[in-house]
């Protein structure tokens, strides 16, 4: 039985982890749970998975649920970093879930690494910004990092056999989101409704945002190049509106290999927590006779149009804390989008702005922890600056 923290309990991914937990009660215990503020769905969890260990953001939001918990429930709540740190580095636990939003969980997945634990990765900005300092302390601490992304699942799972230097490229895929096939002028005017109606994927706020404006997909590119050692401009971008193609890669003798599946996030949940063993299938089979698999499509994507993938390829490029910035840049003007305060387009805008000047005051190239939060608190300190 492999024992699990999930990191981001109440979000889209650590709900779906805990369903899988559900499905093979015998293969799974959870250890501990956090979340930032859901209390009241992470009293329901607490209830029925009964963790030893859960961590919320704020001593208030403990009290809360101090209130909603069972009398009967042995639970220990924990509070802030601190008590996320604990989680992640609790002696018997085997895998720790990355399931947070945002950057703020990269130190917590670092505290895991170090303790040995093997990561179950579905947070891409973990090694966008801290992807220099990640990997080379996994490689030491022979950690496994179990990509959940499902772009990442399955260049894993195509490369798993493959010798060593077989990879040339990677053909990242990417739905398109709401606003394929837009003009620029078409994109002045979207809302943030049209923004949140994703087309194939069922997500939270923000990753639902980044999906529209391709700004996911530009994640995605520095996530894969840690991952899986390739330089970005060896990463293309395929726009697949049907989302069956979770992702290829191209071999050096010209083979191209993919991985297939309807949209569930589950299915690469199940095979990072499984690894190296296969579990048995818990979501739709795949029928290529389905209506939705008759008919697949592929396209470059418009970066003139979509920008952000631009952005994000010259970040990876430079590297250092350029994509630290561009990333708190992203999710400070995102969440200011979410709140009805900023258009669309100004995503795109403030993103390109914080990277010219950072690139102006100098890029670090080999940033420590403490400089990478360093320029991610600069950035969001510009940005709000900016929409004052």
């Amino acid at each position: 039985m492999k024992k699990l923290t999930i990191l981001g309990s109440t979000g889209s991914i650590g709900t779906q982890t805990l369903e899988v937990v559900r499905h093979f009660p015998q293969d799974f215990e959870v250890v501990a749970l956090t979340c930032g503020s859901n209390v009241e769905l992470l009293a329901e969890q607490v209830s029925e998975f009964k963790p030893k260990y859960v961590c919320v953001g704020n001593s208030k939001k403990k009290d809360l649920l101090k209130m909603m918990m069972p009398r009967d429930v042995k639970t220990k709540i924990l509070v802030g970093d601190e008590g996320n740190q604990f989680c992640s580095t609790i002696p018997e636990v085997d895998i720790v879930v990355a399931a947070m939003v945002g950057m703020r969980g990269l130190p917590s997945v670092l505290s895991a690494i170090r303790e040995g634990k093997d990561i179950a990765l579905a947070n891409k900005e973990t090694l966008v910004t801290g992807g220099s300092i990640v990997m080379p302390m996994a490689k030491k601490k022979k950690v496994k990092i179990l990509p959940v992304d499902s772009e990442h699942s399955a260049i894993w799972q195509c490369l798993m056999g493959q010798p060593e230097g077989a990879l040339r490229r990677i053909l990242l895929t990417a739905s398109g989101g709401p606003f394929r096939g837009y003009s620029r002028e078409q994109l002045e005017k979207v809302t943030l409704e049209q923004a949140l109606a994703h087309p194939t994927w069922n997500m939270g706020g923000k990753i639902t945002i980044d999906s529209a404006s391709m700004m996911n997909k530009g994640l995605e590119i520095i996530e894969a190049s840690w991952l899986f050692d390739i330089p970005v401009n060896q990463i293309e971008v395929v726009v697949h509106p049907q989302s069956i193609v979770h992702s290829m890669i191209e071999l050096t003798d010209g083979s191209v290999l993919g991985q297939m599946g309807f949209p569930n996030m589950m299915m690469p949940i199940q095979i990072a927590l499984f690894h190296p063993d296969r579990s048995l299938c818990i979501c739709q089979p795949f029928s290529p006779f389905s209506e939705k698999a008759c008919s697949l499509t592929f396209e470059p994507c418009d970066r003139k149009v979509f920008r952000l993938v631009d952005l994000a390829y010259h970040a990876g490029r430079i590297g250092g804390t350029l994509p630290v910035a561009m990333n708190a840049a992203n999710e400070a003007i995102v969440a200011e989008f979410l709140e009805g305060r900023a258009s669309f387009l100004d995503i795109e805008r403030t993103v390109e702005t914080i990277m010219e000047k950072h690139e102006a005051q100098g890029v670090v190239p080999d940033p420590s922890l403490a400089e990478i939060l360093a320029v991610d608190e600069w950035a969001r300190c510009i940005v709000s600056e900016m929409r004052k």
